[in-house]
C-alpha cells in the first residue's frame, strides 16, 4: 500500500469520524485519528527497515565477492 493511498484512508476515516462528533465525542475522533496516523508511520517505519535490510544484504554479498576477488588476486 503506497503511502498517497493509506494517507487517503486516514483522511476520509477522519473526515467521516469529524462529521458526525459532537463535543463529547471530540475525543475518541481524535484518538482515532492518532492511531491511525501512527499505524501510518508505523508502516512507513517497517518499509524503511525494510529497505535498509534489503541494503546491507546486497553489501554483505557485495563484500564477499570483493574479498574472493582480492583473495584469487593475490595470488
Amino acid at each position: 500500500m503506497s503511502k498517497t493511498f493509506a494517507l487517503s484512508l486516514v483522511l476520509a476515516a477522519s473526515l467521516g469520524l469529524t462529521a458526525c462528533s459532537k463535543s463529547g465525542t471530540e475525543n475518541a475522533s481524535n484518538a482515532a485519528n492518532n492511531a491511525a496516523g501512527n499505524a501510518v508511520m508505523a508502516a512507513d517505519n517497517a518499509i524503511n527497515a525494510a529497505g535498509n535490510a534489503t541494503e546491507n544484504a546486497a553489501n554483505t554479498v557485495s563484500n564477499a565477492a570483493n574479498s574472493v576477488a582480492n583473495a584469487a588476486n593475490a595470488k
